[in-house]
């Protein structure tokens, strides 16, 4: 049992459970910031031309509280204790995901063009009498039969 929580130890003191965690708290940070702007930037403009719609309060309600619908409000539903379905909410959720998404992509592509792009291996070598390609260990050359020096 002891050697379990030495491994333990050891798989907590390396780099990338520290960057892991890291990342997990600057994601969930960056999160709310997009949950932020998707709520108070992106969603008002669109409701306004959508004809003043707020995203926050679309629903549907699956079955009425103790008190009787109608609920002009999510809020009021809840509180009325109706089971609903907060479509407004999904999609909100939906444009935060694409936003987030989006920027992870643009991370990631920007981060990939700083490194440069592996050279493949060469397993291959051109036939000096026939010029075709042929495997780097071969002898002979299987197009021409011309024998190779080593």
């Amino acid at each position: 049992m002891s050697q379990f929580f030495k491994d333990f130890k050891i798989f907590l003191q390396r780099g990338n459970v520290i960057d892991l965690a890291v990342a997990f708290v600057v994601g969930s940070a960056f999160s709310a910031i997009v949950t932020s702007l998707v709520k108070n930037i992106v969603m008002p403009p669109i409701g306004l031309v959508l004809g003043k719609v707020d995203f926050s309060n679309l629903f549907l309600v699956l079955h009425e509280g103790k008190t009787p619908g109608p609920y002009l409000t999510l809020a009021a539903a809840e509180k009325a204790g109706a089971v609903t379905w907060n479509y407004g909410l999904f999609i909100m959720s939906i444009i935060s995901f694409l936003i987030i998404a989006f920027v992870i992509f643009l991370l990631v592509h920007t981060i990939n063009r700083l490194y440069p792009k592996p050279v493949a291996p060469v397993t291959t070598k051109d036939c000096p009498f026939c010029a075709t390609a042929i495997p780097l260990a071969a002898s002979r050359c299987p197009n021409c039969t011309s024998q190779l020096s080593g």
